[in-house]
């Protein structure tokens, strides 16, 4: 039997006759002849066998078709028995409880959506006081507008507790999700209704069904005037087979939502009243969790909390038997030792809380406190079976930095913390809870080389440190390359771009500079709007570092831009062709004067205003020239009776540049560093004396 799909995009496929009987246990092999994915086109491109998939044909019959042009060879049945959905949960299972994560993209709104849910379930009686994006507790949070940390909150439905786990999107915070994926049994995958799928829904994605986890697939934004539903659903698809899901996998259910307003549902012809919808779809589609509840006790320890009176407390989902409070335990790290402990509370996720509870069984996810040593991996287990479960693995970092203590002339003024002890237990208290984190000591006591998954994840600590009130210094980020012999591999990123096509020219022509090699482009066309450009890239890490705020510049800031880490790959030793910069440097210290700027503002763009406190080799400006200049910037003008003070009001001074953490990192070249305070964010060269610095350079030639 042979059946020819469609070429319209969209359209259903033609469907074959069948016994309702087929639907459970038959499968349709169709083979591939074109995508509409031109990345998925060309990976599959070769022999004809690479083309042919084998889909349950209850998830084909109905279906959009979702490649392009196909035929489906045959329908095959299988005495496979149909998987159990639904509330009545198999032998073995909790059915009182569900644990899912929400996994997307950056800004696809599954903050927001969690907003929603614990609302119209009424899990704090002051929830609608409370603001929006309730989840995101941190400063930082909401001051960026992303989620930093995975959180854990619980909602009751028809009496059955859904355990939520909120986590981040960037990814930079990879390592939170990778962890969290380990604790649930189901995934709510949100995708934007414009955006689609982008490079992190990939990453998550992958991810959860490498796990086996079944997704429930959320599109959201179904109210913006610019969605393209059908079309995202289809790439959604697209990407679920590319990725390598299963056949019980690819029979994802669709929930339409806008988290916003907090409303859902399943039909677009009907439009929804409330998040009901999507609660109905979680209890029937996500499956309860598997326990062996006469098994001894089993965690495994996947995210850390402080209480203040609790201490330490390790959170995990009891894989077998329960747990009681003052029970004696056993802790398994990673080092095979084994701590014996006692538990001196336990809580569970209630609402946005942690209660206190007796004892708890599998199934569940806990807090437990009582076991100081405990850390990220560990196993906490029954004393009569130490059996340590597979310790959760994490992508390892691909950018790395230097650390070191502040010997700037304005050293100690403002910080509260400034000697290498404080920044060493600093950093190292940090790896207790940021898994994909990287500290090593070097051959100076004052310095320590940090490593994470991206500038934006070394950011955030830097930030939060400068908020506890520590003094540091920071290098120009670097990309870590491996070496195996004479191999030399380095990390490379999918980035994808998204920028109106009146800048395409500049945008290509830098990103081909850093060695980006482009995948994909086509136009897009949005009613009312200026077209735009979707661009995807394969390009080293190194060629990102500073990139961002080039091609602001050059755009006007209108472009959107992601990246995720793709793998390592061969290391060209040709270095990259990236743009040098040359800095205004000054030449004294002082305080800058209005004068002194005016006359140093049409060497390039300043970085401070008048009346700041400077030092000699201080970085104040961006020269338009790619060299260094040293200048004068506390200069005063020479007063006679021709020329007085008062003329000084007459001058007009551009406003500086903005300065943010970010920008400072990628814009310091390898002789500069970032001097961080808790008040200040100031650009300085290594060598501070003019002298030294051309000495240097005459040495290196």
């Amino acid at each position: 039997m042979q059946l020819d799909g469609c070429e319209e995009r969209g359209q259903p496929a033609t469907t074959p006759p069948y016994n309702a009987h087929q639907t459970n246990s038959s499968k349709v092999r169709i083979v591939v002849e074109r995508s509409f994915s031109p990345a998925f086109d060309n990976e599959l491109a070769g022999s004809p066998e690479n083309r042919v998939y084998s889909i349950g044909l209850d998830a084909f019959i109905g279906r959009r078709l979702f490649f392009g042009t196909f035929t489906a060879l045959e329908i095959m049945n299988s005495s496979a028995p149909s998987p159990t959905t639904g509330l009545h949960a198999p032998k073995g299972r909790r059915t009182d409880i569900r644990n899912i994560a929400i996994i997307a993209h950056v800004d696809h709104g599954k903050t927001t959506l969690v907003d929603a849910v614990l609302r119209q379930t009424h899990v704090h009686r002051k929830i609608d006081d409370m603001g929006e994006r309730i989840m995101d507790s941190m400063d930082q949070e909401r001051e960026r507008g992303i989620t930093i940390r995975a959180k854990n909150a619980s909602v009751t439905y028809k009496g059955v507790k859904i355990n939520i786990v909120d986590t981040p999107g960037h990814a930079d915070f990879g390592g939170e999700v990778e962890r969290t994926l380990r604790m649930v049994d189901g995934v709510l995958i949100l995708v934007d209704a414009k955006e689609g799928p982008m490079p992190q829904t990939t990453f998550v994605l992958r991810k959860a069904l490498a796990l086996g986890h079944k997704a429930i697939v959320v599109i959201n934004k179904i109210d913006r005037p610019d969605a393209v539903i059908d079309d995202v659903v289809n790439r959604t698809f697209d990407l679920f087979v590319h990725l390598g899901a299963t056949d019980e996998q690819l029979d994802f259910p669709i929930v339409y939502a806008s988290a916003i307003k907090g409303i859902a549902t399943l039909d677009l012809k009907q439009p929804g009243t409330d998040i009901s919808p999507l609660l109905e779809t979680i209890l029937e589609k996500i499956p309860a969790p598997a326990i062996n509840r006469d098994d001894p006790f089993q965690l495994l320890v996947l995210a850390l909390a402080q209480d203040s009176y609790k201490g330490k407390m390790g959170i995990g989902k009891i894989q077998s038997g329960s747990i009681a409070r003052r029970q004696n335990v056993v802790t398994l790290t990673k080092d095979g030792g084994q701590v014996a402990g006692k538990i001196s509370d336990l809580a569970v996720f209630s609402g946005l809380e942690r209660s206190d509870v007796e004892s708890a069984e599998a199934g569940e996810i806990v807090a437990i406190s009582g076991l100081d040593e405990v850390n990220i991996g560990d196993t906490i287990a029954d004393p009569s079976n130490p059996v340590a479960l597979p310790r959760v693995t994490i992508d390892e970092p691909t950018v790395q930095m230097t650390f070191s203590v502040n010997n700037s002339p304005f050293a100690g003024r403002d910080g509260k913390y400034l000697t290498s002890r404080h920044l060493r237990e600093r950093l190292f208290k940090e790896l207790e809870t940021n898994v994909s984190l990287r500290v090593q000591e070097t051959d100076s006591a004052d310095r320590f080389l940090v490593a994470g998954r991206g500038e934006l994840h070394l950011g955030v600590l830097i930030e939060q440190m400068r908020r506890e009130g520590y003094e540091l210094q920071i290098s120009q980020p670097e990309v870590i390359l491996h070496r195996d012999g004479d191999t030399v591999t380095e990390p490379f990123e999918e980035l994808t771009i998204q920028v109106p096509s009146e800048y395409q020219g500049p945008v290509i022509e830098e990103i081909g500079k850093r060695r980006g090699e482009l995948r994909h482009m086509k136009l897009v066309n949005s009613e009312g709007t200026a077209s735009e450009m979707h661009i995807e890239y394969h390009i080293p890490t190194r060629g990102i570092i500073g990139l961002k705020n080039i091609l602001l510049a050059k755009t006007r800031g209108t472009i959107i831009m992601h990246h995720v880490f793709s793998g390592y790959a061969p290391a060209d030793e040709k270095a990259l062709l990236v743009a040098p910069h040359g800095s205004l440097v000054a030449f004294e210290a002082g305080t800058s004067t209005a004068y002194a700027l005016f006359m140093t503002q049409e060497r390039g763009e300043l970085f401070i205003g008048a009346s700041v406190e400077v030092y000699q080799g201080m970085v104040v400006g961006q020269n338009s020239r790619d060299e260094d200049l040293d200048v004068n910037v506390c200069k005063q003008k020479q007063l006679s009776n021709m020329r007085a003070a008062g003329t000084d009001e007459a001058l007009v001074l551009t406003p500086p540049r903005e300065m943010s953490l970010e920008f400072a990192m990628e814009y310091i070249g390898q002789d500069e560093l970032v001097e961080v305070t808790p008040k200040y964010l100031r650009l300085r060269k290594r060598m501070l004396n003019p002298d030294d610095r051309r000495k240097a350079k005459k040495s290196a030639k």
